[in-house]
């Protein structure tokens, strides 16, 4: 994006709102650091590229969450840049660092139970979308 500005909206809810349109292609850069403050609460999720078949966002997460079950219809893979996390990934609870990365199957139930305050993704969601 241009002047390292992306797009945010605070959503906890898994339910998907809709996302802002596809910037154009002289605006497909920017700075996954940039305006990275966390929310007081809940998680920030900004939408970086999204295609027919894939979207890609940046999550900020603060500290005080409230666990939402997610089960997308799209493959998800994602990673902590920053901060740490406690995860429920199906029937397995997973402590993650920076730099830990997870791949979540479309249908696979989680939750991010815990975060530092500044928590920050990379999340790729791959496939087709649909109800879930």
């Amino acid at each position: 994006m241009l002047n390292n500005q992306i797009p945010t909206t605070n959503n906890p809810s898994p339910v998907p709102s809709p996302r802002p349109a596809s910037p154009a292609a002289s605006s497909l850069s920017g700075n996954l650091f940039a305006a990275a403050a966390p929310p007081a609460s809940g998680e920030l999720f900004s939408v970086l590229l999204e295609r027919p078949d894939l979207l890609i966002e940046r999550i900020v997460s603060s500290d005080q969450l409230s666990p939402t079950l997610y089960c997308q219809t799209q493959d998800e893979w994602v990673v902590l840049l920053q901060g740490e996390a406690s995860v429920q990934l199906g029937a397995e609870r997973l402590q993650l660092q920076a730099g830990d990365y997870l791949f979540i199957p479309a249908q696979t139930p989680h939750q991010v139970l815990a975060t530092s305050a500044g928590a920050l993704w990379l999340a790729i969601h791959h496939g087709p979308r649909g109800a879930a």
